[in-house]
């Protein structure tokens, strides 16, 4: 059973398709990220799957049950827009007074463990008009999952909050993960990204173009792998006949006094590269490789 499947979900407004008939699959256990521009539709679909807004066509699934569905909502957890906080609770009241608006009462003392693993235990009984912005995302986060539900969606779960802040909430998302909680979040934080998501979607108008894990996702761009040797010194007479040569094996090629950077299709051209270089008796001292980063494969996707 799947934590979330989704056919052909879309949602209108006006005659302008926001979300453009998506089909997902979310397993059990994963920690799922969608990436996207603001207005790409990500809190779009995240609120028809929560029940917010009801979709215009197709249909989905939480935790094997058809929603939209009552029940399910005691098994998940949401973190809302910091804006929708109750002003006039506490933190404690506010975890109780929503929990149990879920059907899934809780006592203080969990409501309290709660709050330390977000960092608000000595806030506990302070108003919530009183929270900085960075104190009410937490709240937000400690909302969700104080009824111990086992999926969990957050939309930008540590955008604005400080250094210290950020390292404690990916450590709770892991260990929300290690206890076996499906996540769902969005984020604009591309290196976020990468330390925590299994599996990642990036969202374009509505639509997914591209998904799959970090290493399926460089996997579609290794057609371009940027290669940089060191090396020893290359005689003058040689260096005009290796830089044809270079050229026949790939592009944008650079040659300095110890360095080559080159750009290849094929993993295998770095051996030949390596073997001709030895032939000319010029020693490889270092071979840098990049990958394309998460930044770089959603900037192009953007384009």
């Amino acid at each position: 059973m799947n934590a979330i499947e989704t056919k052909q979900l879309k949602k209108m407004y006006g005659g302008v398709s926001v979300v453009k008939g998506i089909d997902l699959t979310v397993e059990r256990g994963e920690i799922f990220c969608f990436l996207g521009r603001n207005g790409a539709g990500k809190s779009t679909f995240i609120n028809m799957l929560t029940g917010i807004i009801q979709p215009s066509f197709g249909t989905y699934s939480l935790l094997g049950v058809k929603g939209p569905n009552h029940q399910v909502k005691k098994k998940i957890g949401v973190m809302p827009d910091y804006s929708s906080l109750y002003a006039s609770l506490t933190a404690v009241g506010h975890l109780k007074y929503l929990s149990s608006l879920s059907g899934k009462k809780v006592e203080k003392e969990q409501c309290m463990e709660v709050l330390k693993k977000v960092g608000l235990e000595l806030h506990a009984n302070k108003k919530v008009a009183k929270f900085s912005f960075g104190m009410k995302k937490k709240l937000g986060i400690a909302q969700a999952i104080v009824h111990e539900p086992d999926l969990i969606f957050f939309d930008e779960p540590t955008s604005g909050l400080d250094a210290e802040s950020v390292i404690h909430i990916h450590q709770l998302i892991n260990d929300l993960q290690k206890r076996g909680k499906t996540i769902f979040m969005t984020s604009h934080n591309l290196d976020e990204v990468e330390k925590l998501c299994t599996r990642v979607a990036i969202m374009k108008e509505g639509q997914i173009v591209k998904i799959g894990t970090m290493d399926e996702l460089r996997g579609y761009y290794s057609s371009q792998i940027t290669v940089k040797l060191k090396h020893s010194r290359i005689e003058k007479r040689n260096k005009m006949t290796l830089h044809q040569w270079l050229e026949s094996v790939g592009t944008d090629v650079v040659m300095e006094d110890y360095y080559v950077t080159i750009t290849v299709n094929e993993e295998k051209k770095i051996s030949e590269m390596i073997r001709a270089f030895n032939q000319y008796k010029i020693d490889v001292l270092r071979v840098e490789v990049e990958e394309p980063s998460l930044e770089d494969i959603f900037l192009d996707e953007q384009l």
